[in-house]
């Protein structure tokens, strides 16, 4: 393999160490002399009756390694959501597998016995959640009328027209009975710590996991105007349109909001995200010889749009050194849309790596390489995708037209005849996509 991909490959694999999940909960808590520390606030465990541990998402069984590491048998029991296969060490928390992205029969039961679990807490009780991305889907607890079926066919009418994560979450919490703040609702009044894994653009906490203890910003107004916007208020299902309207009409009580007494004694504090892949696959690259820019942590957009854009960065430097002469390393994060105008199988960031290698086929020396932190890009088994310069040449010797395959979102199929899907598998975590353009030959490495 030439050089330049293995860089690729052993920067992005030295991002998702960095994304580490109980890592991430280590680094923010301890326990000291019978206190809980949690990023400079105590928690003196001898105040507390019982401990809970409640919570979902793809990162959160190996949050809960870490929990149940710190406190023991201080644990009074605890049930997380995790997707099907997840496997974990675990001996107070249990982890109940559920499908995703699409909620199932198995998560709606797991979601329901953590709203029973939350409602029995008590005052002197401490219920700490564990957070990250995917608890959206992986904690469906329908709010009538709306029926699962009904849920999961709206949440694929979303993802096909494009919308952000931040427009399905909203839609999802006025849908739902735990998200946007609900959960906390259901806790009070114990103490409530949330530990949370950011997935999202600006590490919103309302949007993390669709917040189910943080006040929620949004309203059935909003959510109703999303459907709209999109054009598929008339399609969503019927008991979705009922339960919106009604909401709009004020006849469903709100999720909570900011000063709400429900959070009181809430809690929500971020213990990783998708900066701190962007900084540890800038260190990487700089190891490697590369000069890192690193853009932001932040995009949104439609993939092929930010494919283009980051190409122009790297013909740019390539045609006149700036902003950086080569080699560089152009690192950037956040999550972008992709709108299905095809038929095809893929995903945003085999779509951004397609998209971008059109743009720079036959510069030279340029690595592309786009993956989902989760190790999932859209409904496949791969990450994402890598390729170079002369990856495009390569599928027309195949009888493959790259642009063709573009217009049908059929990246995944481009890419697996050439051995360029990146399979990770899931990786049990999810901090948004790291993007990469290598730009030039590295430096000579020191040794």
């Amino acid at each position: 393999m030439p050089i330049a991909r293995q860089d690729a490959l052993a920067i992005f694999r030295a991002a998702l160490r960095a994304a580490d999940p109980a890592q991430a909960v280590l680094r923010h808590l301890r326990v000291s002399g019978g206190v809980l520390v949690a990023a400079g606030r105590r928690y003196p465990l001898g105040s507390f009756e019982r401990i809970f541990v409640l919570g979902a998402g793809k990162a959160s069984a190996g949050m809960a390694v870490s929990v149940e590491r710190l406190l023991g048998r201080r644990l009074t029991s605890g049930l997380v959501n995790v997707p099907r296969g997840c496997r974990a060490r675990l001996r107070r928390v249990r982890l109940c597998e559920c499908g995703h992205p699409l909620p199932d029969a198995a998560g709606v039961r797991g979601a329901e016995n953590i709203a029973a679990m939350a409602r029995a807490a008590l005052e002197r009780d401490l219920v700490i959640c564990l957070i990250s991305g995917g608890a959206s889907a992986l904690l469906p607890m329908p709010a009538p009328p709306v029926t699962l079926q009904e849920k999961q066919a709206v949440t694929s009418l979303l993802l096909a027209c494009g919308a952000n994560i931040h427009e399905i979450n909203a839609v999802r919490k006025h849908i739902s009975s735990l998200k946007g703040g609900q959960l906390a609702r259901l806790a009070y009044p114990a103490t409530v710590l949330s530990l949370l894994l950011s997935d999202v653009v600006g590490d919103n906490l309302d949007v993390i996991g669709s917040g189910p203890t943080a006040p929620d910003d949004s309203t059935f107004a909003d959510a109703k105007g999303i459907l709209e916007r999109y054009g598929i208020f008339d399609r969503v299902p019927p008991g979705v349109r009922e339960r919106i309207e009604a909401g709009v009409r004020g006849e469903i009580e709100e999720t909570p909001k900011a000063g709400d007494p429900v959070f009181a004694r809430v809690r929500n504090l971020v213990v990783g995200s998708n900066r701190l892949t962007l900084t540890a696959a800038a260190q990487a690259a700089r190891e490697r010889g590369y000069r890192p820019l690193v853009l932001s942590s932040s995009i949104q957009g439609e993939t092929r749009d930010v494919a283009g854009v980051h190409a122009a960065i790297a013909r740019e430097i390539l045609g006149s050194g700036r902003p950086a002469r080569p080699p560089v390393a152009i690192i950037s994060g956040g999550e972008t849309t992709v709108t299905l105008r095809g038929k095809g199988l893929g995903g945003r960031n085999q779509e951004f790596v397609l998209a971008a290698a059109i743009e720079l086929a036959g510069t030279g020396d340029v690595v592309v390489l786009s993956a989902g932190t989760d190790g999932i890009d859209g409904p496949t088994d791969a990450a994402g995708a890598i390729a170079d310069a002369r990856t495009i040449a390569r599928a027309a010797e195949l009888g493959m037209e790259a642009a063709a395959y573009l217009a049908n979102n059929d990246s995944y199929r481009f890419f697996e005849p050439l051995g360029d899907l990146l399979k990770t598998g899931p990786t049990g975590t999810n901090v948004m996509d790291l993007r990469l353009i290598l730009v030039g030959k590295a430096r000579p490495r020191r040794r």
